[in-house]
């Protein structure tokens, strides 16, 4: 779901201003036997695949009927068993039946504080009418042994099929499919508005085989997404001739016969395929870092058109260079239009949906960072292929730490909101909306077993790009570009998991960072420094009795030392993570000093003497540690002193945030 795809979680960020089935995790023993950090120079150098290797191959033949909103699907699929097991079943998702019914697993999750939560006004299905395995000279009809559901479940979305024979490790096997889709009214990622149809979902879609001869195979939850093998996909749609096509990969032919509009459609290396027609869409075109970019888009959103292409001269090369150059020749953007909404803010390979309402400033960046997190994701969702069902903050999580990395090189430090004098980067908006949930659920766990989807969008979405970006702040910019670019690159076409992430950061980073990473993944590990006590007076001579010269003193007390001064401050830790963290003691004449801590222990006392008294002192003074838990103690006026403000910003910041958020949609 890209959800920034929080179509409207994006816009609450902005303006509110998997490991594959059958490995584990590693255990902390496991880890620290792991060897030490051996950067690979800047990343660049790493090996990066071509190719993925190629299981499924999708030849389809889709015609739309814009008036009954049904689509009539027929081809074939030629499989591979890329496992290491002989099988006796095949899986397949039938996703568009999440819209079918309120039994389906969809309609009943009562995620709340996400999208896609309306019930639709016209239901949705998928029937598959044949389905034959063309076995030699043989044809087994499997259709009539598909089973759909589960025993005490109502749900129809992941299809058991079980075959006639075995089939061998390493055997292509060729289906033969006839299916007819009725869309919904639009309902996240897919459906109709009127004449508007955007097709997700919306094939027989064979499950991804693991080496181990399983199935990752999983009903369409609400809050779960894509996982599939590469292929090559051969799609050919055929829609009324007024209608514009934007869909997956580009269009080898295209012709118009009957008052019908026909393009060919054909992309490798790719796991989905989606695709829009439309009667109304407007369109701009303009080639970008050597891609053709295609945007579509309702009349009167010319504005928008420009600033998501804006987006994308921005976002190509700047991806490219960071975590491999985008590999396909086409990317067409689709803004749906304002009727359906949750349609907008999703990605699917070489196609990904946008979105905002007309009247979006320029300088709330909403429109900017749809288009930016939903390209991310042709990235962290297309190119690396992960679990999203079972790890959805590889996908999400990563992306969104991509996101608000280009978006603060683009933007700079107000990315997500720069307008009236407010002013938000999206690290910083990312920050305040993990802390409201920090402390529930850990961020690493499959996306169904979230208790909310506002913990779902939190955690995986805003935390871990929270972890993310303190990580670079705290080890900087190059180690952390260095350590992406890497995983970006070696694990391209590779379906990563969790442990491949850590194991790259230890390689890039060192032990301490891969440790902090996964505990605050895995661990719900969390950290608050806070100032807890300060001291400041005239420095003064000890007093008590001497022996000076051969001759014994008495030094009263209550003296001083003109224009000395001394003190102290108690900086402590809570939680469970330790960061470096610098703390700055200000004094009255403006003097400023650093002292470094290296945050271990639960407090660091730091001693001050100055010419004037010891005026406040801050925790953190350049906002690294976004983990903090409550940045409001990272800042304490001395007793006694002047009082000061040095983070009137920060609270100026967090108030537009709440103001911005009450705002949008």
């Amino acid at each position: 779901m890209a959800r920034l795809r929080h179509g409207a979680s994006i816009l609450a960020l902005a303006s509110a201003a998997l490991l594959v089935p059958g490995t584990t995790i590693a255990t902390a023993e496991e880890v620290a036997s792991r060897r030490e950090a051996t950067p690979t120079g800047d990343g660049s150098a790493v090996p990066m695949a071509d190719h993925p290797a190629r299981v499924v191959d999708y030849t389809l033949r889709a015609k739309l009927d814009p008036a009954a909103h049904t689509v009539h699907g027929e081809g074939t699929i030629v499989w591979r068993n890329a496992s290491d097991k002989s099988l006796r079943e095949l899986w397949m998702h039938l996703y568009l039946n999440a819209f079918k019914n309120q039994s389906s697993i969809f309609m009943r999750a009562p995620i709340g504080g996400f999208r896609g939560t309306t019930v639709p006004r016209d239901w949705g299905t998928i029937d598959v009418r044949k389905l034959t395995w063309v076995d030699g000279a043989e044809r087994h009809e499997l259709a009539p042994t598909i089973e759909t559901h589960r025993p005490n479940e109502e749900d129809e979305t992941d299809a058991r099929i079980p075959l006639p024979r075995e089939i061998a490790p390493g055997e292509t096997i060729t289906l033969e499919v006839t299916w007819d889709d009725k869309l919904p009214s639009v309902v996240e990622r897919t459906g109709y508005d009127g004449s508007f149809h955007m097709v997700a979902q919306w094939f027989p879609k064979l499950a991804k085989i693991e080496h181990d001869g399983k199935f990752a195979h999983f009903p369409f939850h609400h809050l779960g997404e894509f996982y599939a093998d590469y292929g090559k996909y051969d799609v050919t749609l055929d829609v009324p001739e007024k209608f514009l096509i934007g869909a997956t990969g580009p269009a080898v032919e295209t012709r118009v016969q009957e008052g019908r509009r026909i393009e060919r459609h054909v992309q490798d290396d790719i796991h989905d395929f989606a695709w829009t027609a439309w009667d109304r869409f407007q369109e701009r075109s303009e080639t970008i870092d050597g891609v053709a970019v295609r945007v579509l888009f309702p009349p009167h959103y010319d504005d928008h058109a420009e600033r998501e292409l804006a987006t994308m001269r921005f976002a190509l090369p700047h991806y490219g260079a960071r975590y491999g150059r985008y590999p396909y020749d086409v990317l067409t953007l689709v803004h749906p239009p304002a009727g359906a909404p949750e349609a907008g803010g999703m990605e699917y390979p070489t196609l990904i949906t946008t979105g905002g309402p007309s009247f979006t400033p320029r300088g709330v960046y909403t429109i900017e960072l749809v288009t930016i997190h939903e390209f991310g994701h042709q990235y962290f969702y297309g190119l690396l292929a992960s679990n999203e069902d079972k790890w959805p903050f590889l996908d999400e999580g990563l992306n969104s730490y991509a996101e608000s990395e280009a978006m603060a090189l683009w933007k700079g430090k107000d990315s997500a909101i720069d307008i009236f004098g407010l002013g938000i980067g999206v690290a910083e908006a990312h920050a305040e909306r993990a802390r409201e949930v920090a402390h529930d659920e850990p961020v690493a766990e499959s996306a169904y077993a979230f208790g909310t989807g506002r913990a779902y969008g939190s955690l995986v979405y805003s935390r871990t790009a929270t972890i993310l970006n303190t990580l670079e702040r705290v080890y900087g910019t190059d180690a952390m570009t260095r350590t992406m670019r890497t995983y970006a690159r070696r694990y391209r076409f590779s379906h990563p998991t969790p442990d491949d992430l850590v194991d790259t950061f230890r390689t890039e980073m060192g032990t301490h960072a891969a440790d902090t990473l996964r505990a605050a993944l895995f661990d719900r590990a969390w950290v608050d420094y806070a100032v807890r006590a300060t001291s400041s007076h005239a420095a003064h001579p000890a007093a008590g009795i001497f022996d000076i010269a051969g001759k014994r003193e008495t030094v009263p007390s209550g003296q001083t030392r003109a224009g000395s001064y001394e003190g102290w401050v108690l900086v402590g830790r809570r939680g469970t993570l330790s960061l470096p963290v610098e703390i700055e003691l200000v004094a009255e004449d403006g003097k400023r000093e650093r002292h470094d801590w290296d945050g271990v222990g639960d407090f660091t006392r730091i001693a001050y003497s100055g010419a004037s008294p010891l005026r406040h002192v801050i925790v953190d003074p350049d906002h690294k540690i976004l983990l903090d838990q409550d940045p409001e103690n990272d800042f304490s006026t001395v007793s006694g002193s002047k009082a000061g403000a040095p983070r009137t910003l920060e609270r100026a910041t967090y108030a537009a945030e709440i103001l911005m958020g009450a705002l949008a949609p």
